[in-house]
């Protein structure tokens, strides 16, 4: 009767586990949640790398916008700003567009 009450208590537990697993990641399988949860780890840390280098840039704009301004230009060179979007737009489609806006919009204006 141990032996039974030990095989239930097994089974209950790896069933939470796997609920578990399930819930976090939609996986049907620890196997896919282990996958899953391998692949968003390395998700978060690209995620890191990416916002790590969008401050860069925005520093290195705070720099070209204070030279420009400095020499009497304008804060915002537009054909640059249309040059960044076009390249954007060819590498990722027109979602790229939508991001290369939102990463000018970051990187304007920090003077």
């Amino acid at each position: 009767m141990a032996t039974a009450t030990n095989n239930t208590t097994t089974t209950t537990t790896t069933a939470t586990t796997t609920a578990t697993a399930a819930d976090k990641t939609g996986a049907r399988t620890t196997e896919a949640a282990d996958v899953i949860t391998g692949a968003r780890e390395r998700i978060d840390a690209l995620d890191d790398r990416i916002i790590g280098l969008i401050q860069e840039r925005m520093a290195v704009s705070a720099v070209i916008q204070e030279a420009r301004i400095t020499s009497g230009g304008r804060r915002v060179n537009l054909s640059r700003e249309m040059e960044v979007l076009d390249h954007y737009r060819q590498a990722l489609g027109k979602p790229g567009t939508a991001l290369a806006m939102t990463m000018l919009e970051l990187c304007r204006g920090r003077i």
